[in-house]
């Protein structure tokens, strides 16, 4: 008996640190950078603080995305184009 934990559980012990670090990945790619979250305390706005509080950093990060994006899309606009 004593023998199948020796040959069993190294293995299990594997294949649980390989599923953790899998997981990990998963997880890394989800969270919040931490220049994000200073950028956010920086420049936000109103509604944006009410998003953090109301829903959490991950709504209030989105709008956040969401105006920076509408922004450089503005000015990316008014831009006048140059011809070749």
């Amino acid at each position: 008996m004593t023998a199948w934990f020796v040959i069993a559980i190294p293995p299990l012990i594997m294949f649980f640190a390989l599923a953790m670090e899998r997981l990990e990945t998963r997880l890394r790619h989800v969270a919040v950078q931490e220049n994000e979250v200073e950028e956010f305390l920086q420049a936000a706005r109103a509604d944006e603080v009410r998003a953090l509080f109301g829903s959490g950093i991950g709504r209030a990060l989105e709008l956040f995305r969401l105006r920076r994006l509408r922004r450089a899309a503005l000015v990316r606009s008014r831009r006048p184009r140059q011809r070749a």
